[in-house]
This record gives structure tokens, C-alpha cells and sequence, in this order.
């Protein structure tokens, strides 16, 4: 009897460690391929809405940039249409991002600092310190534009 709770308990023990080491590997136990690195940063930004205030979703557009071992650099440009406005021979940089393979971390380029910034994903009611930053810069342009 004694030796039946012991195998049970150990077979226990050996399960609750084994989900644990599961659960933690999380989703980006694969690296993203480009595909998913850009679905990823699309679903980034929209959700914790980036550029809502700024410009329609439908008037941008992602370009690959660079591509490492380590990262997909996307380029976000603006889509000079009819529907958009703009002159159509151009396409001037909104901004730039890194979107990690192994970890799925994307960060953003600092344009006035040219640093890159991790981004942090917006958790409902927290407000996204990454965001905040940029909408800074956002004012600060408009106001020397004026």
C-alpha cells in the first residue's frame, strides 16, 4: 500500500512539473517566421491602438526592412490613394519596428533619439508607457509644425 502512494505521488509531482515546463514555453516555443512576426505586429498595434488618433489603418503599409537571425525590421509607410489623400509618388516613413523571432518582443524606433524602444503591450485599463512616449512626439511635431 505504502509503495502504491508513493509511485501515485511521484507520477503526480512528475505531471504538475512537466505542464509547468509546457505552460511556461508559452507560444513562441517555434521562431516567427515573417509571416507571423508582421501578423504579430499588426495585432500589436491595433490593439493597443497606435495609431487611432493618427492615421486610418487602411492608409498604411508594412515593408520588410531588414531580416536577421535574431529579428524582422518592418517599415510602416503611408498609402497615398484617393481614399488616403497625399501625393501618390510618395510614401514617407510613419515608423520603424523590430519584431523578434525567438521571443516575439517588438520595439519600436525612437525616431528623434534613434533609439530603439521595447515595446509593451497594453493590459486592459494600463495605460501602455510606449504609447504615452509617442503621442509626446506626436504633439511635439505638431506644435513646431504650426
Amino acid at each position: 500500500m505504502n509503495y502504491v502512494f508513493r509511485f501515485v505521488a511521484a507520477t503526480v509531482v512528475a505531471l504538475i512539473v512537466l505542464l509547468s515546463i509546457v505552460v511556461e514555453a508559452g507560444p513562441h516555443t517555434h521562431p516567427l517566421n515573417e509571416d507571423g512576426a508582421l501578423t504579430l505586429l499588426e495585432r500589436t498595434l491595433k490593439h493597443d491602438g497606435i495609431y487611432t488618433h493618427r492615421i486610418s489603418l487602411d492608409c498604411f503599409s508594412y515593408g520588410t526592412e531588414e531580416t536577421t537571425d535574431a529579428y524582422f525590421q518592418f517599415v510602416l509607410r503611408e498609402n497615398h490613394s484617393a481614399k488616403c489623400g497625399g501625393d501618390p509618388e510618395t510614401s514617407p516613413v510613419i515608423d520603424r519596428y523590430r519584431v523578434y523571432r525567438q521571443s516575439g518582443k517588438i520595439e519600436w524606433l525612437q525616431p528623434i533619439e534613434g533609439k530603439w524602444r521595447c515595446i509593451i503591450p497594453r493590459k486592459s485599463g494600463r495605460p501602455n508607457p510606449s504609447r504615452r512616449a509617442r503621442l509626446v512626439i506626436v504633439l511635439v511635431l505638431k506644435e513646431n509644425r504650426l
